[in-house]
């Protein structure tokens, strides 16, 4: 009697269990969708994240930045002698074409969309010959979006811009005062050519061939008090970018740096005041010492990434040896900067939409 009555009882007890298996099987396809959206914070129950929170974060530290615009400075050499540079010509060394093509092709797998070329001064080197055809590798063959330079234009002619315009997004020329006796003081000039007439014959060229125009301006203890409104209005770059002198030892400043730049240095009180008084172009886009000192990628004449952090430019070892991930731990660059003061842009000149 006794087993027949266990017997039915593990029966019951059967039953329950498969009922309750297919309801627990039918509530577990009704939460899937549900699961699949949920943050990885609202794992079910008895979920083991195979990768643990703290793990995560410190990997997000280590992990290296992208590339996204770099600052080439593939030569030192340069035919101004402009009193504050803080990029001076150490050494003439200029890498072959080949291997700067290479190195150009490892940044561009590692992120990078935008190339600026700078120096010294970029059209020294064969006339104009090596940027031009960097410019045209950069556009046609990496198609990067956006291919730039920084230039003191005394050098450009308009057979470039016939050559390698196309391929060209936006031509920033150095120009820190329209006045001439300025620019002589500053060492923005080299025998009687005007700088303030060829900046705007520059202008010219570069609305015939289809190519953005920029100025940059280095604000300086001879400039400071100058009013620039009616002609930058009047030029109608695209940017006018805005600098506050910055010394950077072993280049402009200290005892072994080329430049003594001290002479030309400002207070960031002096910097406020020329930028409220050009509050009103629109195209304004300044960047005090704090923004610029880490917030840009610097790759030096040897591709090298170049870290200011320190006051000094410390360099990486070359991307072309230990590849750009290696390289780019040690640059200093500090991404989140980089976008706080608006690094990107619009800068391809197809998106730009402008008026030639």
């Amino acid at each position: 009697m006794q087993l027949a009555v266990l017997g039915r009882l593990l029966s019951v007890g059967r039953a329950v269990l498969a009922a309750l298996r297919g309801s627990l099987g039918a509530l577990c396809w009704s939460l899937a969708p549900l699961s699949l959206s949920l943050p990885l914070s609202l794992s079910l129950p008895g979920w083991r994240s195979p990768q643990p929170e703290r793990e995560r974060e410190r990997e997000g530290e280590d992990a290296a930045p992208t590339p996204t615009s770099v600052n080439y400075h593939f030569t030192r050499q340069c035919n101004y002698k402009c009193g504050f540079c803080f990029h001076t010509a150490k050494t003439s060394f200029v890498l072959p074409l080949e291997e700067a093509k290479r190195g150009l092709a490892m940044l561009k797998e590692a992120g990078m969309e935008k190339i600026n070329f700078s120096g010294g001064e970029p059209f020294l080197q064969d006339r104009g010959e090596f940027v031009g055809k960097l410019v045209q590798f950069c556009k046609q063959e990496l198609e990067l979006p956006s291919v730039s330079i920084v230039s003191n234009g005394s050098l450009i002619r308009k057979q470039w811009f016939e050559k390698y315009g196309a391929y060209l997004d936006i031509l920033a020329i150095s120009c820190d005062s329209f006045d001439e006796d300025v620019n002589v003081l500053i060492g923005r000039r080299q025998g009687k050519k005007n700088h303030v007439e060829n900046l705007h014959k520059l202008r010219q060229w570069c609305r015939e061939h289809a190519v953005a125009f920029k100025i940059n301006s280095v604000i300086n203890r001879f400039n400071v008090e100058e009013d620039m409104n009616e002609q930058i209005k009047a030029l109608n770059p695209v940017r006018w970018k805005v600098f506050q002198c910055l010394l950077i030892e072993g280049e402009n400043s200290g005892e072994d740096a080329l430049r003594e730049a001290e002479k030309f240095v400002i207070s960031d009180e002096d910097f406020d005041r020329f930028l409220d008084r050009h509050k009103d172009v629109s195209c304004l886009v300044p960047e005090s010492n704090q923004k610029m000192r880490d917030s840009y990628l610097i790759l030096d004449e040897y591709m090298r990434f170049l870290n200011c952090r320190n006051g000094r430019k410390e360099p990486s070892k070359s991307i072309l040896d230990v590849g750009v991930e290696a390289a780019i731990k040690f640059s200093g660059f500090d991404e989140k900067m980089f976008l706080r003061r608006g690094g990107k842009y619009v800068w391809s000149k197809a998106d730009m939409k402008l008026d030639w």
